[in-house]
């Protein structure tokens, strides 16, 4: 995003006082520092998507006492504005995690490795997402039963969505399967280009009804529903925790990075955890629990820092094993070609040149309209199957359509969240940059391959090493290549013809060699430049004790540990075929009605 673009934003800011009708914006203060307790009923340790719902979930009984420690920063008014998403992974709220480099993955990208971007400030990865509001099929949710999780099937976890939500704003959606009562907005984006109906037209030529994708089924095409709020972002942290912080019961702690969690090995018992905060180590004590919400990464890491992972890997880095369990194992994530680029004869896109008049700018900040509300560029959704597709009525690849493409990333925020090397951007986009392009991103739904995260060593400030394996199975890459071949083909249908909609013609660096737009072509791209959604989850598996890969049990409690749970995606058995923000807000409000039940308070 235009350098000149933000500094308008912040001179707007600087004279927001003198605006009597300036729109909410910048209303929400910052939550206070707390006087640390030596003790609390739980501590809750991230202020992610789940620690954010648990915290303000437990808080609801003024008896209880809640410390949430959060690693990073509070929100600022950047963070809130859907359009510049990509911005956020070039600064302090993104932890920057990189993978190792693989022989199957993230070829062409900055030294061939893959970007794992993850939240770091109150919200987590909802600070730095693209805000879409999904929830994955019905399928997911049973599967997750039939694979020994009692209580976790969708008829189980739907009242628990409908909970969260607040989609009274939303439109063309079934409005059995949404609420409009709970601390999360939903809504649609203030501006829609002429695109958007042209795509959901090409779906239902496709054979799929223009649908709501968190109603009965997933399948088909629609517009896009964000966690917005009047147009600006609505993080878990906006959502749950800034309309609580008049509670006494919470203190929430940022800049806290937690380092251990305390567990007696004898007993097997959490106690506590440890944490610095202003270079200085702090303990406190849980008398009731300590509720691991860290995300797919640091959770797992945080846990084999403490004596609960592998015995082999602790043992290498000298940590003593409390409890021998498959941490850091099963790594999923959506990987995503957003690299197509669809170019047009009309100026009907979005793109940093775009978007840089002050008619939009104030459009945005006083009546939260026009293309500043696009989430992350995104308008509109497809979940499709591809001939390779063996379940009914299960999508294995989600089309997204964005309202520009690289070309039009002029100052390189898109660019620098994917990895796009300069050089790359240079020859494959650069040529194009005055021309009106559209994308279609290909996000493979179902992945079959796995990864892991693996203890670097015992010194909890170096990052865990992670080795995702994306496209270690060739099935995947075949999926990819079927789906970018749908994409394709609704970029050639009679409604874009007007546009004169034509494919990027310059191909991928590492791929010239190959006939342009085969398969074989496409398998090549797909390897170099396909890059994550930073849907990471599956690492602190859920499952019954009789499952050896499981690390948590269906009350999400550590097996062999008394007193610790984990309430965040990493418990996700399987990744779900859809957005997995709302499916982690989700997570928070069924693990604090059991944490509720366990302890006496309906």
């Amino acid at each position: 995003m235009c350098l000149r673009t933000l500094l308008w934003l912040a001179v707007l800011t600087s004279a927001s006082a003198q605006v009597t009708n300036l729109r909410s914006i910048f209303r929400d203060g910052t939550i206070p520092d707390p006087a640390l307790q030596p003790e609390y009923d739980f501590v809750v340790v991230g202020a992610g998507s789940g620690g954010s719902v648990v915290a303000n979930r437990l808080t609801e009984n003024p008896r209880w006492s809640v410390l949430l420690l959060e690693a990073g920063n509070d929100e600022i008014f950047l963070t809130d504005v859907p359009l510049i998403a990509s911005l956020q992974s070039i600064t302090g709220y993104n932890w920057g995690y990189k993978s190792v480099r693989m022989k199957t993955a993230c070829l062409g990208l900055v030294e061939g490795r893959c970007n794992m971007p993850r939240g770091k400030g109150l919200g987590g990865t909802s600070i730095i997402n693209f805000l879409l509001y999904t929830r994955g099929t019905k399928k997911d949710f049973d599967e997750w039963e039939k694979l020994g999780n009692p209580n976790w099937s969708y008829d189980d976890v739907l009242p628990y969505f409908i909970k969260s939500e607040n989609c009274t704003k939303c439109n063309e959606i079934d409005e059995r399967y949404h609420g409009k009562n709970g601390y999360l907005n939903v809504e649609h984006p203030g501006y829609e280009s002429p695109l958007v109906k042209q795509f959901i037209k090409a779906g239902e030529d496709l054979g799929y009804k223009n649908v709501d994708p968190s109603g009965r089924t997933a399948l088909g095409f629609s517009k896009v529903l964000a966690t917005m709020r009047d147009g600006t972002r609505c993080s878990a942290s906006k959502a749950f925790l800034k309309p609580i912080t008049s509670r006494p019961n919470l203190h929430v702690s940022i800049r806290s990075r937690v380092t251990k969690i305390l567990i007696d090995p004898n007993t097997k018992q959490a106690v506590g955890v440890e944490f610095y905060k202003n270079r200085r180590k702090h303990v406190v004590r849980a008398t009731k629990e300590v509720v691991l919400a860290a995300g797919a990464i640091n959770s797992p890491h945080l846990l084999m820092l403490s004596g609960v992972g592998p015995e082999d890997v602790l043992t290498k880095v000298r940590i003593p094993v409390i409890q021998n369990l498959k941490v850091g194992y099963n790594l999923q994530d959506h990987m995503a070609m957003s690299t197509l680029a669809f170019l047009l004869n009309e100026s009907v896109t979005v793109s940093d040149r775009s978007v840089q008049n002050p008619v939009d700018i104030f459009n945005y900040l006083l009546n939260g309209r026009g293309p500043y509300t696009i989430p992350g560029g995104a308008e509109a959704l497809g979940f499709v199957q591809t001939k390779l597709s063996k379940v009914e009525d299960y999508p294995d690849v989600e089309l997204v359509l964005g309202a520009g493409a690289l070309n039009g990333d002029v100052f390189g925020s898109l660019r620098s969240l994917l990895g796009i090397p300069q050089g790359l951007f240079d020859r494959v986009y650069r040529p194009f940059m005055q021309v009106p392009a559209f994308s279609i991103a290909v996000v493979l739904m179902r992945p079959k391959s796995r990864g892991r995260v693996v203890l670097k060593d015992g010194n909890p400030f170096h990052w865990p090493v992670l080795v995702p394996n994306y496209f270690e199975k060739e099935e995947d890459v075949k999926v990819m290549v079927e789906g970018i071949k749908m994409a394709i083909s609704i970029s050639q249908s009679e409604h874009f013809k007007k546009y004169n909609a034509t494919p990027n013609p310059i191909p991928f660096p590492g791929c010239e060699n190959t006939p342009f737009n085969s398969d074989k072509y496409w398998s090549c791209a797909v390897r170099q430049v396909a890059t994550t959604l930073g849907h990471q989850v599956g690492t602190c598996k859920m499952g019954p004790n009789t499952d050896p890969d499981s690390v948590v049990d269906p009350e999400l409690k550590v097996h062999g540990i008394r007193g610790l749970r984990v309430v965040d995606g990493s418990v996700m058995p399987n990744v779900v075929a859809g957005h997995t923000n709302a499916v982690i807000m989700m997570i928070g409000e069924k693990a604090s009605d059991m944490i509720k039940k366990e302890w006496g308070c309906k």
